[in-house]
């Protein structure tokens, strides 16, 4: 084997992100210890840095430098970046469409034709969503994530769905992405309990704190738990509304994330929420049913459907 295709062959495999002995290495690619050894010297001529640890435990990992080395994908690496790529152009995170689109060029450009037709056609399948809610700041999803990762305590300042501010003081646990929105799933410190935070609504507070002992994730299922909460907990406007139809035809038109409680046999009473009493009062509308709710408990839902009845009924011709 030519020693640059060689070369090659070594940098895929100490990108696979574990440790290798030299033995191991040099069985893979067939060559003698010592020929790994004066490989690994060319990788770090050329600024890749390769951290070997002696002793019979050791072996080679590539390390992070202080510039980002090319990186050698197969082909299915390759397709799921593009499409990832392609996916997060169009995402919740600010300024990263721009930047998305730019490394998405330069992928395409160097990808084998082979590859680029497949990333195409996807591409040409795919037809996505606009978004039109809250960005998160990517600065904010980093610094949340590195307090997650290394267990330490974030404190932030947060707006409340009812547009009231206060400081918070979590063990942050993990980020969750519903397709929508972001939220950190955290341990408040000051409440003892587990909570859920909007993250385009939190700012956080640096440096981090102290590290703290994880604890296990609420529920046993950390998305679950988001689910489950996300009927009413984080959003501005919030009703219980008596459903005039079976739990059971209500639950078909309504995500499983919606708590749904039994009435009778033909009622059912339903916990809806939204950031606003027009996707509210729309939401309802997709129901097919009829329903009624406590008007003092939701004013700005009552308000709302009053002006989207006299629209309604204007309406014909």
């Amino acid at each position: 084997m030519e020693t640059s295709a060689r070369l090659l062959r070594l940098l895929s495999l100490l990108q696979s992100a574990r440790d290798w002995t030299g033995p191991q290495l040099a069985e893979r690619l067939g060559v003698t210890v010592r020929t790994i050894r004066n490989d690994v010297e060319r990788l770090r001529t050329l600024g890749y840095p390769v951290h070997a640890t002696p002793g019979a435990a050791g072996g080679y990992r590539l390390g992070a430098g202080a510039a980002l080395p090319p990186l050698l994908l197969d082909d299915e690496e390759a397709v799921a970046v593009a499409v990832g790529l392609r996916t997060a152009a169009a995402g919740t995170v600010a300024g990263m469409a721009e930047t998305s689109v730019r490394a998405l060029t330069k992928l395409e450009h160097v990808l084998p034709s082979r590859l680029r037709h497949r990333v195409q056609a996807v591409a040409a399948s795919m037809v996505p969503m606009p978004h039109t809610g809250p960005a998160v700041d990517p600065g904010t999803l980093s610094a949340i994530a590195a307090a997650c990762r290394d267990h330490h305590r974030l404190r932030f300042d947060y707006e409340n769905h009812d547009g009231t501010a206060s400081v918070r003081d979590t063990e942050p646990h993990r980020l969750v992405h519903t397709g929508r929105r972001w939220y950190l799933v955290a341990w408040d410190v000051d409440k003892a309990d587990w909570r859920t935070f909007r993250v385009d609504r939190l700012t956080p507070r640096v440096p981090t704190g102290p590290r703290f002992a994880p604890r296990e994730a609420p529920d046993g299922d950390v998305t679950g738990y988001v689910a489950r909460g996300l009927d009413s907990a984080t959003w501005r406007y919030r009703a219980r509304v008596t459903v005039h139809a079976t739990a059971q035809a209500v639950a078909e038109r309504l995500p499983p994330s919606v708590h749904i409680e039994p009435v009778d046999e033909r009622t059912c009473a339903v916990t809806v929420g939204s950031d606003s009493p027009h996707m509210l009062a729309l939401y309802l509308g997709m129901l097919d049913a009829d329903f009624s709710f406590d008007e003092a408990a939701a004013p700005e839902l009552a308000a709302h459907l009053r002006v989207l009845s006299r629209r309604y009924a204007s309406a014909p011709a």
